[in-house]
């Protein structure tokens, strides 16, 4: 259990250190008005205070991701936890804090608007469509799982899956065309401490029963202890797998959302990379009792394996196995509740958006519903599909949407005259892993593993020789690495 331990604590600096460092290279002013209080308008720009948006903050961001993807990635063994520590600190926090601070600064828009403004519109244009489909998919996905769920739960047969379906929909909607502080300002500081309450309490039960957490060492860092190594390379399907314990476009989606509540700049650190890092702690622990409760990692491979790799049935079988019966009821809040939560504020960032695009103010009720009733009746209606195939898709997707934000973040900086390299390395690196991934995976187009890794790295070299002339053409020189 050292390696976990010694990744945890490295979490922990990281956020003082290198989330320091991202404070300072974007440069707070603490006395500059945000758009909370020079915008306020009761409905979506409201002012709330530090801890309550760090904690909607990380429970619109966590949802499942850390939890699913961590129990998933522990079958490629401790190598998960090399990735989830530096890719939560150099591509992640990275990510997030900038996302959220360039929304903060531009009127609390969405991303994609921002995108336009530092890649052009055809770019724009292209992270508007991606963007969209990526939501819709997480709401629809979101809460057609936890109608399943409940449905199985309560046991009577009027109680069905699309009963279910519509009473989570119905709440969505109430989620998504009333003010913030009015549902998620109210319930989500409680659904998260109760989210954060579930991952302490399965960090006790872990340490306490003495589980048998692999280490990370030189041996085990270049072994595949995936069940099926030859169609799983541990590059790049592992850094797919672990998304939003580590790096997830998703989490851009979600920074206008708060970015629209802070009071002042200096509250970003905590609030966008701070709950980066805490997924990064979460989804450590998931990692770490998925590796040890089955009896180690092969075990988990073939539980996982025998299931059709549904992290759902670990989930309950560890909460269960450790907590017992309040385990069962806690696996329910993490099945249910943390999708459902992600689900709404899926589509609130949907609307706003669509708000977005066609600039349709929207104080007005009538404008809210403009937007968000034909946008559930989509979801709806995708509902009733088969969702296999997208959703094999979802997580490149999901991959592909942070590079873009990491290439926008970094030409942010290259035109703020700013120390560029803390966003333009993990782009390189996303982008050879969003590259490599789709030529390789099945549901791509299962090219040789050697081609597909070339085409990655060409992909990249191609994007640093570009960047390199666009310096040079703007006449940009940024060698300073404290740019205060």
């Amino acid at each position: 259990m050292i390696t976990f331990f010694i990744c945890v604590g490295v979490l922990i600096v990281g956020y003082y250190s290198y989330g320091l460092i991202c404070e300072r290279i974007f440069g707070i002013d603490r006395n500059r008005p945000t758009p909370a209080m020079e915008m306020a308008d009761g409905v979506d720009y409201v002012p709330l205070p530090r801890w309550k948006s760090f904690l909607i903050q990380f429970l619109n961001i966590a949802g499942l991701g850390p939890i699913f993807g961590a129990v998933a990635g522990a079958m490629w063994g401790p190598v998960a936890f090399l990735w989830i520590v530096l890719g939560t600190l150099i591509a992640g926090g990275v990510h997030d804090y900038f996302s959220g601070m360039l929304s903060l600064r531009n009127q609390g828009k969405s991303f994609t608007e921002i995108t336009g403004k530092y890649l052009g519109r055809p770019l724009m244009q292209v992270m508007r469509v991606l963007t969209l489909v990526l939501l819709i998919m997480v709401g629809t996905v979101f809460f057609v799982g936890p109608a399943q769920i409940l449905a199985g739960l309560s046991g009577t047969g009027w109680m069905s899956v699309t009963v279910w379906s519509i009473i989570i929909l119905c709440y969505y909607l109430l989620s998504t065309i009333l003010p913030i502080d009015k549902v998620i300002g109210r319930f989500y500081p409680i659904f998260g401490a109760v989210f954060l309450t579930m991952t302490v309490a399965l960090w006790v039960a872990m340490v306490y029963g003495g589980l048998p957490v692999p280490e990370l060492s030189i041996s085990t860092l270049g072994i595949n202890q995936h069940i099926h190594p030859e169609k799983f390379p541990a590059f790049p399907m592992l850094f797919i797998t672990i998304a939003c314990g580590a790096v997830s476009g998703f989490h851009a989606t979600q920074s206008p959302l708060i970015a629209r509540c802070l009071q002042h700049e200096g509250q970003g650190r905590s609030v966008f990379y701070g709950t980066m890092v805490t997924e990064g702690v979460v989804a450590m622990i998931w990692a770490a009792v998925s590796m040890s409760f089955f009896g180690g990692i092969r075990e988990l491979n073939v539980f996982m394996d025998e299931r059709s790799g549904n992290a759902a049935m670990a989930v309950n079988e560890i909460c269960t196995g450790l907590l017992g019966g309040l385990g069962g009821i806690l696996a329910v809040i993490g099945v249910v509740v943390a999708p459902v939560t992600s689900g709404d504020t899926a589509f609130r960032s949907a609307r706003l958006l669509l708000a977005d695009i066609f600039n349709l103010g929207q104080r007005a009720l009538k404008n809210r519903l403009l937007l968000a009733v034909p946008m559930f009746c989509l979801a709806y209606g995708i509902s009733l599909m088969d969702f296999g195939v997208i959703w094999r898709y979802f997580a490149w997707t999901n991959q592909t949407l942070a590079t873009v934000v990491l290439w926008t973040v970094t030409a942010y900086l290259i035109n703020a005259g700013k120390n560029y390299w803390i966003a333009l390395i993990p782009a390189l690196f996303m982008t050879n892993v969003v590259v490599s991934y789709i030529l390789i995976a099945p549901e791509g187009l299962s090219l040789p593993h050697g081609f597909s890794y070339s085409c990655g790295i060409a992909v990249g070299v191609g994007l640093l020789l570009y960047t390199f002339w666009y310096i040079y053409r703007k006449g940009k020189y940024v060698v300073s690495v404290d740019n205060r």
